[in-house]
């Protein structure tokens, strides 16, 4: 039996305090951490966080202050507004800064621009659509893929269009700083006033060069490494011991044995996690994204082998819409994981695509629309590969030939001293000459990235 962290009795009480709008909101603010609850049910959406270990003290403040019940903080917690800004300023934060923002606009928005927003966006969601409220439309567009955390032109569009420049600028501001999560421009100003891009910064006592930071022991300096001279700054430092965290979540079962021999030998620490939920896949990405373990690693992996649609994974759910593939990273980048800031982070997906279900989204995005948005931070690597899952019904226990084949080059002596995207260059020659001579088992395979600097998986 897992043990609650908050006492069932407390989370009655505060339950019992909100309202309906505040309830919603705390919903559709945890939808991306419980999705299969409904907008309705509060009392099902805590006591689940609780039970999975994810409602602590400080998650719980987050969410009463998100909903702005600061009495309830006081009441209940012990604890104020101006403690609770402070510790989500310094710690990472449970909610998406996505379903912040929507929670947000959803404050500032009048009777006469909900109803605008429903006018307009009935082309998109019927003519008879009605909206309830600025989240619930907000929940129903996720729902036909037409906005995300990484696609949200439709609405910033919207409110152009109804004069409300002020929401607009909102979504364009969080978008830049979701392109570039760890660049703050006015802080490096301020910190290295005098200190130009093209000079060495000044020697320190002690220093310690790690990806995305050069950590002082006797001075609080911190310098990007990109912008100085530090020595082998054109590539990713590949040093440390393990090299990182390697999760694999294999739900079907026939990969993840190469896949760790593979890594492993690459000197990962490797988690390697077998037939899992959609719920299960958010718990474990939730917790491998706050392990200690990042601070002192240079890197980190995360492989997903699913069946699902070219835009999400149904794990062993076999339920669309599924998991969708642009949350994967989110969970790695900016202040989820500030560890592993500057630090490049790679993902590699099989996918075995059912048809039926793409089939039934088909019309209502273009089939890699959303893809191309994934690698919109810094330091990413996405490698997605996709095949008929019509393959599996065939061959139950066959490996795939994209994780089969990257495991060997990453296994073989001289392939593993070349850079990344060399690598991948031999791995698409060989995908291409496997298509040739299997046109009925044809993988195709999408690679993005928004490396910085070469990145080479051994030193040796």
């Amino acid at each position: 039996m897992t043990l609650c962290s908050i006492p069932a009795s407390l989370l009655y009480q505060l339950e019992q305090e909100l309202d309906t709008d505040e309830k919603e909101t705390m919903v559709f603010l945890c939808s991306d951490l419980m999705p299969d609850v409904f907008m309705s049910d509060v009392p099902q959406l805590l006591t689940t966080l609780n039970e999975k270990d994810m409602l602590t003290t400080i998650n719980l403040s987050e969410l009463l202050y998100r909903v702005k019940r600061f009495d309830l903080l006081k009441r209940f917690l012990g604890t104020g507004r101006a403690a609770v800004e402070a510790s989500l300023a310094n710690h990472s934060q449970m909610l998406s800064k996505y379903r912040v923002l929507m929670t947000e606009i959803n404050e500032d928005l009048e009777k006469e621009d909900l109803i605008s927003l429903s006018f307009l966006l009935k082309n998109h969601l019927g003519t008879s659509y009605k909206g309830k409220s600025f989240l619930a439309i907000i929940t129903d567009l996720e729902k036909l893929d037409l906005i995300s955390p990484m696609h949200l032109d439709l609405i910033e569009n919207c409110f152009l269009t109804i004069h409300r420049k002020d929401l607009a600028k909102k979504i364009q501001k969080y978008k830049l700083e979701a392109q570039f999560p760890t660049m703050n421009a006015n802080v490096l100003q301020r910190s290295l006033p005098k200190l130009s891009l093209a000079d060495p910064p000044e020697p320190v006592k002690k220093e310690r060069v790690m990806n995305g930071a050069c950590a002082a022991q006797a001075e609080q300096i911190r310098i990007s490494i990109p912008e100085t001279k530090v020595q082998g700054c054109n590539k990713y430092r590949m040093q440390s011991k393990p090299l990182g965290v390697c999760l694999i979540i294999d739900c079907i079962g026939n990969d993840e044995g190469l896949l760790t021999k593979a890594f492993k030998s690459l000197n990962f620490d490797v988690h390697c996690r077998l037939f899992l939920t959609m719920d299960a896949v958010m718990r474990d990405l939730y917790e491998a994204a706050r392990l200690r373990a990042h601070k002192d690693a240079d890197c980190f992996v995360c492989v997903l082998v699913s069946r699902g649609n070219q835009q999400h994974v149904f794990c062993t759910d076999h339920i669309a819409p599924g998991f969708q593939l642009e949350r994967l990273k989110d969970f790695f980048t900016g202040k989820k994981c500030p560890d592993l800031s500057g630090k490049p982070k790679l993902f590699f997906i099989q996918n075995y695509v059912e048809p039926q279900n793409w089939q039934r989204n088909a019309s209502l995005t273009e089939a890699d629309g959303d893809l191309c948005t994934i690698p919109q931070v810094a330091d990413i690597f996405w490698s997605h590969c996709t095949l008929d899952a019509s393959v599996l019904e065939r061959s139950p226990y066959s490996s795939s030939y994209y994780l089969s084949t990257l495991a060997g080059l990453l296994m073989d002596p001289q392939k593993r001293k070349l850079p990344l995207l060399d690598i991948f260059v031999e791995l698409n020659n060989r995908i291409y000459e496997w298509n040739s001579i299997n046109p009925t088992e044809k993988y195709q395979l999408l690679l993005k990235h928004t490396l910085r600097k070469k990145l080479f998986l051994t030193d040796k």
